[in-house]
C-alpha cells in the first residue's frame, strides 16, 4: 500500500509530511523574528533593510536548495563527502585567520554584507562523512579501532571550532554519541556511565564535594551488603567507589581551569550560587520573564512589550524562543515544541526503514544534532541549561544555520525517496 505521505518526485518518493514540517518552522521563525525587531519605520515583512527581510531571501534559498539536494543523484553525497569534510575543516581554519569576531567568538567569515559560519557547514559534513565511514564497517563486528576513528572524525571539527571559542557549536557535535550508540559501538552501560558523569559533575558544583562522596559511599555500602556472597560485586563496587570518589576531587580543578570565566558564570547562575539580575544573571532573568509573561494564550503578534523594548538580548537568533513565549503563550510554546517533536520522531521512523547503513546511520546523525539544538536551545531560555549560544534550527534569524539545517534535512530526504540503494 502506498504510503499517503509520499509522493513520486525527484526520481523517488518524497516524504512530504517532513517537508510540511520543515515549511511550518521556517514560517514561524519568519514571523517571529519579524516581531523581534519589529521596525515600525519598515514593518513589511519583506523589507531588505531589516532582518525579517532578510530571512525571507535566506528561506527563498533554503527551498531552491532543497529542490537541488532532490534532483541531485543520492550517490553523489556519498562520494562528495570526504572532499566536503576537507573543506569545511580548511574553512574552520581560515575563520582562525581571516574571521570576524562578534560577541567573543571568531567564528564568521565576511563575505559582503553576509557572514558565513563555518562551524554549522561542518555538522553537515561530518555526519555524511561519519556515515560513509562507519557503513563501510557495518559488516564487522563493532571494534574499538573502528570506535576511534568514528569518533577522530568528529573530534577534529570539535577542537577547531573550540579554538574560536564557540564552546555552544562545540558540543552539538557530542550528540553523534547517539550514533555509535545505535550502531552498537557503544553499549547501553557507557552511556549510562557517561549520564552518570554528567549529574556528578553537576551534583558536586551544587553541593559540597565531602557530601557528594558520603551519599557514593552509603550507596556502595549498601549495595555491598546486599551482594555480601558476590565477590566480583563487592570488587566492582569498590572500584567505582574509588574512581567515582577521584572524579569527584577532580570536578572543582576541570571548573575552574578548563571554563572560562563566563561559562563558569552561567553555570553558577543555573545552580543559584549567583543571583545578579542586573549582572550575569540578565539574560536569562530577562528571557523567563518574557516567557511567563506570555502566560497561557500569549499576548499576541506584535504585542509582546519584552519583545518591543529589547529587553532580551540576541532575541531574533539564540533568544526567539522568548518572543515565542510571550506572544503564543503556554499554547503557541507547545505547539512549536510538538512541530520539533513529531519531526524528531519522523526522522527517527525514517532512519529505520532505509534499506543501506549509510543512509540510516547519516538519519541518525541528522536526528541527533537537531534534537540537541533543539532541547538546548529551548532549556537554556527556560533557565535548566546554561547559555551557550546556539540557534533553534529552522527559526533563528541566520543564512548559515537555516541553509545547513535545511542540507542536513534534504540530504536525507534524499536518501529516503532513494529505493536503489547509496553505498
Amino acid at each position: 500500500m502506498t504510503n499517503p505521505h509520499r509522493h513520486k518526485l525527484f526520481g523517488g518518493e518524497v516524504d512530504w509530511f517532513t517537508i510540511i514540517l520543515w515549511l511550518l518552522l521556517c514560517i514561524i521563525g519568519w514571523f517571529n523574528i519579524h516581531a523581534a525587531v519589529f521596525d515600525p519605520d519598515n514593518p513589511e515583512l519583506f523589507n531588505m533593510n531589516t532582518n525579517y527581510g532578510k530571512q525571507s531571501i535566506y528561506i527563498f534559498s533554503a527551498m531552491v536548495l532543497a529542490v537541488t539536494i532532490l534532483i541531485v543523484d543520492a550517490k553523489f553525497y556519498s562520494s562528495v563527502s570526504p572532499i566536503l569534510y576537507v573543506i569545511t575543516i580548511l574553512l574552520l581554519i581560515a575563520v582562525l585567520i581571516i574571521g570576524r569576531n562578534v560577541g567573543g567568538n571568531q567564528a564568521w567569515i565576511p563575505i559582503g554584507s553576509f557572514r558565513l559560519q563555518p562551524s554549522e557547514f561542518a555538522k553537515l559534513a561530518t555526519c555524511l562523512l561519519l556515515g560513509r565511514y562507519l557503513s563501510t564497517q557495518s559488516t564487522k563486528n563493532p571494534n574499538l579501532g573502528t570506535l576511534l576513528t568514528g569518533a577522530s572524525i568528529v573530534l577534529l571539527p570539535v577542537m577547531l571550532v573550540l579554538l574560536q571559542p564557540d564552546t555552544g557549536s562545540a558540543l552539538a557535535f557530542f550528540a553523534l554519541v547517539f550514533v555509535f550508540y545505535r550502531e552498537g559501538y557503544i553499549s547501553g552501560p557507557w552511556m549510562l556511565f557517561g549520564a552518570l558523569c554528567i549529574m556528578l559533575f553537576v551534583l558536586t558544583l551544587a553541593f559540597n564535594q565531602w557530601v557528594i562522596i558520603s551519599v557514593i559511599a552509603v550507596v556502595c555500602a549498601l549495595g555491598i551488603y546486599y551482594f555480601r556472597k558476590r565477590r566480583k560485586a563487592i570488587t566492582s563496587l569498590i572500584i567505582f567507589f574509588v574512581i567515582s570518589t577521584a572524579y569527584v576531587f577532580c570536578v572543582d580543578f576541570v571548573y575552574e581551569n578548563v571554563l572560562q570565566s563566563h561559562q563558569r558564570n552561567r553555570i553558577d547562575v543555573i545552580l543559584g550560587k549567583i543571583d545578579d539580575p542586573r549582572g550575569q544573571g540578565y539574560n536569562l532573568n530577562q528571557s523567563m520573564i518574557a516567557i511567563g509573561s506570555g502566560q497561557f494564550w500569549g499576548k499576541g503578534y506584535l504585542q509582546g512589550t519584552q519583545t518591543k523594548y529589547n529587553f532580551v538580548p540576541e532575541q531574533s537568533t539564540d533568544f526567539i524562543f522568548c518572543t515565542i513565549g510571550e506572544e503564543w503563550g503556554f499554547v503557541g510554546s507547545m505547539v512549536v515544541i510538538s512541530l520539533y517533536l513529531t519531526l524528531l520522531l519522523r526522522i527517527v521512523n525514517i532512519a529505520e526503514r532505509q534499506r543501506t547503513a549509510f543512509a540510516r546511520i547519516y538519519a541518525y546523525g541528522v536526528a541527533s544534532i537537531l534534537f540537541f539544538h533543539f532541547a538546548i536551545n529551548i532549556g537554556m531560555t527556560i533557565g535548566i541549561v546554561p547559555i551557550i549560544g546556539i540557534p533553534l534550527p529552522f527559526i533563528s534569524y541566520g543564512g548559515s544555520s537555516l541553509w545547513s539545517f535545511t542540507i542536513l534535512l534534504f540530504i536525507m530526504l534524499k536518501f529516503d525517496a532513494n529505493k536503489k540503494g547509496i553505498v
